[in-house]
């Protein structure tokens, strides 16, 4: 169900950040959040950035695993996804959800001003992120990216860059160019059927003109890979026929951050944090390791914690 319009603004600060059930962006629309908070005090804050298509809500998993562990985790639908208001998966630029996701870290860095904050994005949530740090560089203390939307799709990178870009967004941005194909999420059956059935993951074709968007964001998302230092965890199936694994690949020969680890699934489909058991299980595993050995290095040495963003 949308946010109502006459929903009051709730300060995340006030509220003590349980209550905040949306938002209002730059562009007025109202932004669907949802929390994770642990029954501990919190240790550090984690933002879950979710893919193309899909809704925050489908990381509750990961997120109760997190929470458990005294990691207070929050998320949003961006706009025109899930419950957040606007057009279903059409944005003008790619940057709203870049200015969206900041804007929902700005709110949370007020409630929790001293805390290290890490992100995980899955698929276009992880181009999200990585242009997320690169525009502040000191905000986060670390990245974990599930198969991330770093390179075009090769399959159709070529054509469509040529023949879309420069011609059909002028002409029929609003051309549909075919739907997810559910099966090329994960190879677990009942994760595909509940892709399928839940009502807030868009079922539709993506036009062009969000097509285009994604084009704009990989260009952008390869310039960004040389600057990027913070520490990296990233996971890529073999067989993931939506996000390209060399993406992955470039990532981890291009940037320069000195604590980077690419683990690699053979077989392993986009949604790894949705697939067959064993690897959801390994993936969350490998997540929780990797946050609290950074966590527990940055307690060891708060002097070298990753400065808040100042506002």
């Amino acid at each position: 169900m949308m946010p109502e319009d006459g929903s009051p603004e709730l300060s995340l600060h006030d509220a003590e950040c349980k209550d905040l059930q949306n938002y209002t962006n730059a562009d007025g629309q109202k932004i669907y959040c949802k929390c994770w908070k642990p029954k501990g005090q919190p240790r550090a804050l984690v933002f879950v950035v979710h893919g193309a298509g899909e809704h925050c809500c489908r990381y509750d998993d990961l997120a109760q695993i997190l929470s458990g562990l005294n990691f207070y985790v929050f998320s949003h639908d961006h706009v025109g996804h899930g419950q957040s208001e606007g057009d279903r998966m059409i944005v003008s630029d790619f940057q709203i959800y870049v200015r969206d996701s900041l804007q929902h870290v700005d709110l949370v860095r007020k409630a929790f001003p001293d805390l290290p904050m890490f992100i995980c994005g899955h698929s276009m949530g992880g181009a999200i992120s990585i242009l997320m740090a690169n525009e502040r560089p000191t905000e986060f203390s670390g990245l974990v990216l599930i198969s991330p939307l770093v390179l075009p799709n090769p399959e159709s990178a070529t054509s469509f860059k040529v023949f879309a870009a420069k011609i059909l967004n002028h002409v029929l941005p609003n051309l549909s160019l075919g739907c997810i194909d559910p099966n090329s999420v994960s190879r677990n059956k009942q994760e595909v059927q509940s892709y399928v059935t839940d009502p807030l993951v868009y079922h539709g074709g993506m036009k062009v003109s969000f097509g285009v968007q994604l084009l704009n964001a990989t260009s952008r998302v390869e310039k960004a890979l040389p600057h990027f230092k913070l520490p990296l965890l990233l996971f890529h199936g073999t067989a993931d026929k939506l996000c390209d694994i060399r993406g992955s690949q470039l990532m981890m020969d291009t940037v320069p951050s000195e604590d980077k680890t690419l683990k690699v699934y053979d077989k392993g489909f986009h949604a790894l944090h949705k697939e067959l058991p064993e690897v959801t299980s390994s993936v969350f595993q490998e997540i929780e390791r990797w946050l609290l050995q950074r966590l527990e290095t940055m307690e060891a040495a708060p002097s070298s914690a990753t400065p808040a963003h100042s506002l």
